[in-house]
């Protein structure tokens, strides 16, 4: 069985599926339960919005640090290291608050632990994908990216449950639930066969990455994708809950659960109809689609239509995040692990900058989360004249 799954780079792709599921769990399972930290330790959403930067912002540390250091380590220890980090991260989140005199810096401590797991997944997973020896790489890319959205659609639908059976009062257990996952994933990766995305050598140095200048646009591109994804995706279940004022149940499943569903339909279309569809003009009308969405989910009076623009954003978000890793290792053929982590981290500086921004602004016009979201319109206009410009030159040249 062992000298199987070494041979077996169907086993690689399924690992990194797991991992991409395991970055959803890291990412959206502590967003559910915003409103219960809120009332059960009396943070403010000002307070709650730095759980999110703190998050997201060490996975950006991580993505720079990875940069220089992957390919000297290694694949394997590093992929390795991600699911531990992922599993104690989630333990610490079930235990510390209680044992530490101000919970708030317990969950801190927990989301930065946590986010060091996450932050490895995003800058190894996607490099691994590309390394395997199989055909349709756009379409693999596509795929991959579509387990994070299953895994956050199951993250909410099985929390969910859980809290309707055991109550929410329950969370630290569902989180010791999540825990196995990565620990069970982590002895998988041990398995597997990993090739190396360049043949030494060949890769381009950062340096010479630095100097590209396609290579700044597609950083542009990904902190906008960042920042329209989870603007929205991070605060929809306390959006739904407290700006429109749904049950938790509902506001759950008809808002961040209908965003994930979407977004990984999205990521499906574009694994199968991704070799004939022009990329530069699909995420251009996923822009302009996205920028509707927090349109409709800010000034809706009606909590359908709110719920409807949670739901459409995840649909128009959906090709962003792989779309710029397809340009990107078309435009910039051997940009190698350099590339994959530099991009991963101008995504995440758009994960915290989005969430962040319209935490910021609801708090500061007195817990109105409508107009935060309407702030986070600046993201899909920036993406949308950035691929303008790209496809203005591209034409040109």
């Amino acid at each position: 069985m062992k000298s199987c799954l070494k041979e077996n780079y169907n086993h690689t792709l399924y690992a990194c599926f797991i991992g991409y599921i395991i970055q959803a769990i890291v990412n959206n399972f502590v967003p559910l339960l915003f409103l219960t930290f809120q009332r059960e330790y009396d943070i403010s959403l000002e307070k709650i919005s730095l759980l999110i930067t703190f998050n997201f912002g060490i996975q950006l540390l991580v993505d720079f640090l990875a940069a220089g250091l992957t390919d000297r380590i290694g694949y394997r220890i590093c992929v390795v290291a991600a699911q531990l980090f992922s599993c104690a991260g989630l333990l610490a989140l079930a235990f510390l608050p209680e044992l530490v005199p101000d919970p708030f810096l317990g969950l801190l401590s927990a989301g930065i632990i946590y986010a060091i797991g996450g932050g490895l997944i995003e800058v190894l997973i996607s490099p691994i994908v590309e390394s395997c020896p199989t055909r349709r790489k756009k379409a693999a890319m596509g795929l991959l990216h579509s387990f994070y959205c299953w895994g956050h659609a199951a993250v909410i639908i099985l929390s969910t449950l859980f809290f309707m059976i055991f109550g929410v009062q329950n969370w630290r257990i569902l989180a010791c639930i999540w825990a196995v996952i990565p620990l069970l994933n982590a002895l998988y990766f041990t398995q597997v066969p990993i090739a190396s995305l360049n043949e030494e050598g060949t890769g381009m140095t950062i340096p010479a990455l630095l100097k590209t200048r396609k290579f700044w646009f597609m950083i542009v591109l990904m902190i906008c994708a960042g920042a329209c994804e989870q603007g929205i995706s991070q605060w929809a279940s306390a959006f739904a809950e407290a700006s429109l004022n749904v049950s938790k149940t509902i506001g759950d499943l008809a808002g961040p659960c209908a965003f994930a569903v979407l977004m990984g339909l999205s990521r499906i279309i574009y694994a199968k109809f991704s070799e004939q569809l022009s990329l530069y003009h699909y995420m251009f009308w996923c822009g302009l689609l996205c920028l509707t969405s927090y349109l409709l989910a800010a000034c809706s009076v009606n909590p359908v239509l709110g719920l409807a623009g949670c739901a459409l954003c995840g649909l128009s978000v959906g090709v962003m995040w792989p779309g710029t890793f397809s340009l990107s290792s078309r435009n910039i053929p051997k940009g190698g692990t350099a590339m994959f982590a530099f991009l991963a981290l101008a995504g995440d500086i758009g994960c915290a900058g989005g969430p962040t921004l319209v935490g910021f602004i609801s708090g500061q016009a007195g817990g109105n989360m409508k107009i935060g979201i309407l702030s986070g319109m600046i993201f899909p206009l920036f993406l949308i004249f950035t691929l303008l410009f790209l496809m203005k030159n591209r034409r040109a040249g």
